[in-house]
Formats: structure tokens, sequence, C-alpha cells
């Protein structure tokens, strides 16, 4: 997109050239490089913004793999505390009945 904004107005700017006095001349192929470097700026700046999104993206995934990596684990206890639970209540029902 910045490449065909740069060629139209490259385009426009030597058009309007054939027809002007030297100094409108050199005032458009000022003009021009000055819009040059803004969308070589801007591109540049889109690309950074890109990469910080990208680095958000990656920390954001790597900290909800660390979450559910810790429920996970959460779950895996409160199972064996459960477990170790029903197997004690059941003890305590077994030898009531021996009894």
């Amino acid at each position: 997109m910045r490449i065909a904004i740069t060629a139209i107005a490259a385009i426009g700017a030597l058009s309007m050239a054939a027809c002007s006095k030297p100094e409108e001349k050199a005032a458009e192929a000022t003009a021009d490089a000055v819009q040059a470097d803004a969308n070589a700026a801007a591109g540049q700046l889109e690309a950074q913004a890109d990469a910080v999104a990208a680095n958000a993206d990656a920390a954001a995934d790597a900290t909800k793999a660390t979450a559910e990596n810790a429920a996970d684990k959460l779950d895996a206890k409160a199972d064996a505390v459960e477990k170790a639970g029903e197997a004690k209540a059941d003890a305590i029902k077994e030898a009531a009945e021996k009894k």
C-alpha cells in the first residue's frame, strides 16, 4: 500500500514537473522526498507495533499455559485428597461393621 502511494505521488510529481517552473520542480522533489521518508518511518513503526503485539501474544500464551499447568496440578491434588478421604471413610465404616 505504501509503495503504491509513493509511486502515485511520484507519477503525479513527474506530470506536474513537466509543466512547472524550476522552483516548483524543486519543491515537488523535496515534498516527494519528505513523503517517502514519512512512509518509510511509518513502515518501521508499524513493524515495531507488530513485533510488540507478537511479543504480547507470546507472553500471554506463556502465562496462560503456566496458569493451566498450575490448575491441572491443583485438580490432581484435589482428586488425591478426595480419594484419600474416601479410603479413610471406607476404612472407618469397615472397622465399625466388624465390631
